[in-house]
């Protein structure tokens, strides 16, 4: 759970509906301080009439006021009263004479935080306060007098319960656009009203050598896309600020995407704000891990059908051999192998490196179906709780070793009899520890074999994995493996 989630649900009076919004809004935090070149903090009610910070931003094109973080504080008591009058009346308050912070003037300009809820029934959740220092005060450019009037206008969508927009997507790709990046503003006819020079920019890095103020966006991106070259459907609504959407041009090798934020005065468009950024470089970046991705899933499955190869030849071999023991060790061979394909099978059907091991052991359990069905051995395999998530390279060495002490436990825990065997997994965040247990007739204290496979799950849990092994025999009768794996390893693989 999050800082903000934390600090919002402590106070006892917010719904999830609320975090919920509050996370949005936070999540545009940085939009707001940078049109606003001020700092942004986020406020909410406490249990004692009070109000604490529970998000801050900086402005990236301005200097901070608060170097230290304040998330957690309590409200100063030089914005208590101007805080608390915009919380209670809804309405934005600022405040009426300059506000000293460490010997630097300051405004303070405090909104409401309103959400919309059924019914369209709106509700103060917080208040957010903008900080502006005053000490670098000079004159404004164009830019930032438009980035000001964008930021007003946003704020008094936050005090109306129009922005955020809970319909505009989440999460947003690599590569979001910022208003640093380059703003468009539009009427609400999709005109261009100003264009920054970033803005401008990428938009001559795709073809258009105009200026952009003066012309329909959707008529400039238009002219820049190829005729016959498929589109985002979503394009449209996008360029012409209808819709808080996002979307990608590409021209002459270049792909700029676009953010769009429609502007409303009490739920009324009245124009939008287009935010663009280059991003060619970066969906480049994409397409090659997209490529390299790709290409390991086809490695994986070339090496899992290698392996079933090598399996299905050490098969034949064993059951052309006339020797009894020859047969055994070529079996176990080919188990052991087949144990190692099952991984990266699973790996070749996805993209990430890492893998639910519940599904590969569920599959390895069915390895030892030909030995729990030998003669005068009738075994029941069952496994219960769960393995969770590995690395793949703590996922190999885990499932081999299973695979080695569940077929011990068949052929000689159980040998020539009826019984179970049964397989516990417990995980913490800490631990992995995992039960293998038998009902067969049990092993004398300490006398643990000595064999190739005791070798191997030796190997494999103490020398790849860290962990520990303990092999003892259950009060009454059976025998039971304990294997206990530390996190820290399989968390240090994915650093």
């Amino acid at each position: 759970m999050s800082t903000l989630s934390d600090l919002v649900y402590a106070q006892g009076r917010s719904s999830a509906e609320d975090v919920e919004w509050l996370h949005r809004l936070a999540g545009d935090g940085q939009l707001l301080a940078d049109l606003a070149f001020a700092d942004i903090v986020l406020w909410v009610p406490t249990s004692d009439d009070s109000f604490v910070a529970v998000a801050h931003t900086r402005p990236s094109g301005a200097a901070t006021l608060f170097y230290r973080d304040i998330v957690g504080d309590r409200v100063r008591p030089q914005w208590r009263t101007q805080v608390r009058d915009a919380f209670a009346t809804g309405r934005i308050v600022d405040s009426a004479s300059p506000d000293w912070f460490e010997e630097t003037p300051t405004r303070v300009r405090a909104v409401p935080v309103v959400r919309v809820g059924s019914g369209n029934g709106r509700q103060t959740i917080g208040v957010l306060t903008r900080h502006t220092n005053l000490g670098e005060a000079r004159t404004p450019s164009r830019q930032q007098i438009t980035f000001n009037d964008c930021a007003d206008e946003l704020f008094g969508m936050v005090a109306t319960g129009d922005f955020p927009d809970m319909s505009a997507p989440t999460s947003p790709r690599r590569g979001a656009p910022r208003a640093s990046d380059g703003l468009v503003r539009l009427d609400v006819d999709g005109i261009t009203t100003f264009a920054s020079p970033n803005a401008l920019s990428a938009f001559n890095r795709l073809g258009f050598d105009d200026e952009l103020e003066g012309e329909s966006l959707v008529e400039v991106v238009t002219r820049i896309l190829p005729g016959k070259r498929q589109f985002d459907e979503s394009l449209p609504v996008v360029v012409t600020g209808r819709a808080p959407w996002r979307s990608d041009i590409e021209a002459r090798g270049v792909t700029v995407s676009l953010r769009t934020i429609p502007l409303r005065d009490h739920g009324k468009r009245i124009g939008a704000i287009v935010l663009c950024r280059d991003v060619t470089e970066i969906r480049h970046q994409e397409q090659e891990l997209i490529t390299k991705d790709a290409t390991i899933r086809e490695i994986h499955h070339r090496v899992k059908n290698n392996l079933q190869t090598v399996a299905s030849l050490l098969r034949i071999q064993a059951r052309r051999s006339h020797s009894e023991e020859a047969r055994e060790a070529l079996t176990q061979a080919m188990r052991r192998v087949s144990a190692i394909a099952v991984v990266h099978d699973t790996l070749s059907e996805g993209l990430a490196q890492n893998v639910d091991f519940d599904e590969v052991f569920d599959r390895v359990l069915k390895l030892v179906a030909e030995v729990a069905a030998a003669p005068n051995t009738r075994a029941k395999t069952h496994s219960t709780g769960r393995f969770g998530t590995l690395p793949s390279e703590y996922a190999t060495p885990l499932a081999l070793a299973l695979t080695e002490l569940v077929t011990n436990a068949v052929e000689h825990g159980l040998a020539g009899q009826e019984g179970d065997v049964e397989i516990i997994a417990e995980r913490t965040d800490e631990r992995l520890e995992v039960r293998v247990r038998d009902t067969g007739s049990g092993l004398p204290e300490g006398q643990v074999g000595r064999g190739l496979g005791t070798q191997i799950v030796r190997t494999l849990i103490q020398g790849e994995l860290g962990g520990t092994i303990d092999w003892h025999t259950i009060m009454g009768s059976g025998t039971e493996v304990t294997i206990d794996i530390p996190l820290r390893y399989i968390e240090r693989s994915r650093d």
